[in-house]
């Protein structure tokens, strides 16, 4: 397996001298920048390994791939897990179990799902709110015409922490291309800021491995890279 000769920390060292970069370039703070290094399909080792260069936050897209994995990392008693893939209804109760952030909340419905499961198991439950920014049809998220109507629902519920916003880009050749889509997701987050402000929205969660640079530049504050740090995926 070609995955296994990756050298897993020198590309964590490399993605985070980008990071740095990317926000000293327009006059950012790099620590403001958490990076969630996406171990969908990826070994428990090889998350060992990242962790063992001193990576903290990992991304998982489904709940039932994540449940073994991060019982077999339960010694690592600092490490923070993302669901960063889309949650569906009757993945809530384990999902909430397992994951300190949600990601990926697409709708309503799924955030009062949350919210009830929430209050049974007596915790809070953080999230984002998932953004369609660029209206794919094949891609899930709130339409940013909808969004405001829709964080003032979810942040009156029970036992949700509403933290901020989340998009996954166009795939494109060049990342210039995407710049208006995280452009435009900072905009409806300030914009949120004054129509919801009981709501922390602290996380622009925006830019993966092929334009993270250009999303810090415009104000991410969670990137989810996976192939720059653990190689192509099998």
């Amino acid at each position: 397996m070609a995955q296994l000769d990756v050298d897993i920390s020198a590309n964590l060292a490399e993605v985070r001298l980008c990071i740095a970069a990317a926000a000293l370039r327009v006059g950012r703070d790099p620590d403001e920048v958490t990076l969630v290094a996406v171990s969908k399909t990826i070994d428990a080792a090889r998350v060992r390994a990242a962790y063992a260069a001193g990576q903290r936050h990992f991304g998982e897209n489904r709940v039932q791939e994540a449940e073994g994995k991060i019982g077999a990392l339960a010694d690592l008693a600092d490490i923070h897990w993302h669901l960063v893939g889309h949650l569906q209804t009757n993945k809530v109760r384990p999902a909430l179990g397992l994951f300190q952030l949600i990601e990926s909340v697409d709708s309503v419905h799924l955030a009062e799902a949350i919210s009830r499961q929430a209050l049974v198991q007596e915790r809070v439950a953080h999230i984002l709110l998932e953004v369609n920014v660029a209206g794919e049809p094949s891609k899930y998220g709130f339409r940013p015409a909808e969004l405001p109507d829709a964080a003032a629902r979810i942040a009156g519920l029970p036992g949700i922490a509403l933290r901020g916003l989340m998009t996954v880009a166009p795939a494109v050749a060049d990342p210039e291309e995407v710049r208006p889509v995280f452009r435009t997701l900072r905009g409806l987050r300030d914009d949120l800021q004054q129509q919801v402000p009981e709501s922390r929205w602290a996380h622009l969660s925006m830019g993966m491995t092929e334009d993270f640079e250009v999303a810090v530049e415009e104000g991410a504050t969670i990137v989810r890279i996976g192939r720059a740090i653990f190689g192509p995926r099998a």
